[in-house]
């Protein structure tokens, strides 16, 4: 187990802390716009436990064919949806799953990153890619949809993503320019059905590994 000052949750709470130092305006309107999504309940329609997870089959960095039923006939799986490598939340999640793998797959278990990012060479060249587990791109976010996670983003953080951070989410997610996934987690075990879930609107909170593990432990 993680030390408590280096968990997830510390990590992510550090990386905000230093987000309101720097840039306080544009703090104050995430906080806005996710106290309006949440008050929307957005996420609220996501598979819930026990539910049957609808089957996909993506491309990895590769382009690649993976189909979640050949996944599932091998173990449980972990499935994250990911906003794509330019997120830094995004990025300490993924170290941190990372970080655990070996426990994971001790479990019989797969992990599978699913963001709508591209997969072209730049998505083969990126920091996520060279992780040792499945990152699968959902590129018009069809399949966060079909799990209840798809988020249509703000104008106002869109704005930001163009114009202070020079990010093209349409050329990064091949025409999906304003849709991303909701950061949840899901747990389903070896028939397909949700065991374990987080989903939280809030982008800047992101479930802790070892909740995962503990979740994953209850199936063997």
């Amino acid at each position: 187990m993680s030390d408590e000052g280096n968990t997830l949750k510390a990590q992510t709470e550090a990386k905000v802390a230093a987000g309101r130092k720097g840039n306080p305006d544009f703090m104050k309107g995430v906080d806005e716009s996710i106290a309006q999504a949440k008050s929307f309940q957005e996420g609220a329609n996501a598979l819930n436990l026990a539910q049957s997870a609808p089957r996909f089959e993506l491309p990895n960095q590769q382009g690649e064919q993976v189909l979640l039923e050949e996944l599932l006939a091998q173990g449980p799986v972990v499935i994250t949806f990911y906003r794509g490598s330019w997120c830094p939340y995004c990025n300490l999640q993924l170290k941190a799953l990372q970080s655990r793998l070996p426990e994971i797959h001790a479990l019989g278990a797969q992990l599978v990153a699913i963001s709508p990012q591209v997969p072209d060479g730049s998505m083969s060249e990126n920091e996520i890619s060279k992780m040792d587990f499945l990152v699968l791109s959902d590129q018009n976010a069809d399949v966060a949809a079909s799990y209840g996670v798809a988020w249509q983003v703000p104008t106002f953080l869109l704005e930001h993503m163009r114009v202070d951070r020079g990010l093209d989410l349409e050329s990064l997610n091949n025409g999906n320019g304003s849709i991303l996934p909701i950061p949840a987690t899901f747990v389903l075990d070896k028939q397909g059905k949700v065991t374990w879930r987080y989903v939280d609107v809030d982008y800047r909170t992101r479930s802790e590994p070892e909740d995962i593990i503990n979740a994953l432990k209850k199936l063997v």
